[in-house]
């Protein structure tokens, strides 16, 4: 499967809606391109405009992945996602591959904390033996990257664009604090974070983001 950029956009926010606001769910093409917009939980943060959004839709359409039509009391064409039937997925399945459709690369502790709203997984190990098995299905969905320099995890990435691009993501390794005199001390090592403490703060941070986010789909919601 080699989904664009913007199908891959649209067909996350179509899953990701579905589970975190289900009253809203099916969405219409203007619920998607705020959706597809979003400033939080996305990565990189698009400006897509409609006709971008209903482009992309008529794609994934055309590959069986969605549907449209309209729901009772309603004149509004809206949209379904159908990755689970198409793809064979389960619940645990679709969540990890709609984040990683949305924020691209993660680690499995990073995956865990963010699909808390869509699956609830039992622990890192339940992640990673739901990536792998993605990963070795006949057409594999998921790939391991290779390690980066100055990071303990591996991260994983989608395979629905083709091969994982990674290039962009790669995080610079610091470099010490230069001196140029002998006498001046060079700053100290920063306090060492242990990784329970960290994942609390990326923790914290999701959370916030997320009360950012529902209370941007509570505006939408009442301004449309």
């Amino acid at each position: 499967m080699d989904l664009t950029p913007e199908e891959l956009r649209v067909l996350g926010c179509l899953v990701e809606k579905q589970r975190t606001v289900p009253d809203t769910y099916p969405l219409s093409l203007n619920a998607l391109r705020t959706a597809a917009n979003q400033t939080t939980n996305r990565d990189p943060v698009v400006r897509y405009d409609e006709p971008t959004i209903e482009a992309a839709l008529d794609r994934l359409r055309e590959r069986g992945l969605v549907r449209r039509g309209v729901t009772a009391g309603s004149r509004v064409i809206k949209y379904w996602q159908l990755a689970e039937e198409q793809l064979g997925l389960d619940d645990a399945d679709v969540a990890l591959l709609a984040v990683l459709m949305l924020r691209g690369p993660q680690t499995p502790g990073e995956l865990k904390g963010r699909t808390e709203r869509l699956h609830r997984f039992d622990g890192t190990d339940d992640v990673v033996a739901t990536l792998d098995r993605l990963a070795g299905r006949d057409e594999p969905l998921v790939t391991r990257l290779e390690r980066e320099p100055g990071h303990k995890e591996r991260r994983y990435a989608h395979l629905l664009g083709g091969p994982a691009d990674v290039a962009h993501t790669a995080a610079p390794v610091a470099e010490p604090y230069p001196s140029t005199d002998v006498h001046d001390a060079a700053p100290g090592p920063l306090p060492a974070v242990t990784a329970t403490e960290l994942e609390a703060l990326r923790a914290d941070v999701d959370d916030l983001r997320r009360e950012v986010g529902e209370l941007r789909d509570r505006l939408d919601r009442l301004e449309g």
